[in-house]
C-alpha cells in the first residue's frame, strides 16, 4: 500500500515539475524573443522585466517578481532548445545550472545530475568543487 502512495506522489511531483519547467521555458521564450527582440537583454531604459513582473504579479500573485523573471530569462537563454530540458531535474536544478558559462558544461552537469540523481545541494557542491574538471 505504501508503495502505491509513494509512487503516485512521485508521479504527481514529476508531472507538476514538467509543467512548471514548460511554463518557465515558454515565458523565457516570450521575454527574449518578443519583448527583447531576440536580444539577451532589453534595450537600455526599457524596464521590460520590471513591467512584466508587475503585470504578472497582479494577475497571478507570487512567483513572478523581477528576480524570478531574470532567472526564467537566463533559463531560456541557457536552454533555447526546449527538447534539451530534462524533466527529471527541478526548477532549482535549472536555476543553478543556467548560471554556468558554457553550453558544454551545462549539458554535462544536467547529464550527471540526472544519471546520479543529484539533489540541488549535491549539484551546488559539485559545481563549487569543479566536479566535471576532476572526473
Amino acid at each position: 500500500m505504501t508503495e502505491i502512495v509513494t509512487h503516485a506522489k512521485q508521479k504527481a511531483y514529476q508531472s507538476s515539475n514538467a509543467i512548471l519547467l514548460e511554463m518557465y521555458w515558454q515565458i523565457g521564450h516570450l521575454i527574449v524573443e518578443d519583448e527583447q527582440d531576440g536580444n539577451a537583454k532589453a534595450a537600455y531604459g526599457k524596464a521590460v522585466l520590471k513591467n512584466l513582473a508587475q503585470l504578472l504579479t497582479l494577475e497571478f500573485g507570487k512567483g513572478f517578481d523581477e528576480s524570478n523573471l531574470r532567472n526564467i530569462r537566463q533559463f531560456y537563454l541557457a536552454f533555447p532548445k526546449r527538447d534539451a530540458v530534462r524533466h527529471e531535474l527541478s526548477w532549482t536544478h535549472y536555476r543553478i545550472i543556467s548560471r554556468l558559462e558554457t553550453e558544454t558544461l551545462r549539458n554535462q552537469y544536467v547529464m550527471y545530475a540526472v544519471e546520479a540523481g543529484w539533489n540541488t545541494r549535491t549539484l551546488q557542491r559539485n559545481i563549487a568543487s569543479q566536479y566535471i574538471g576532476r572526473v
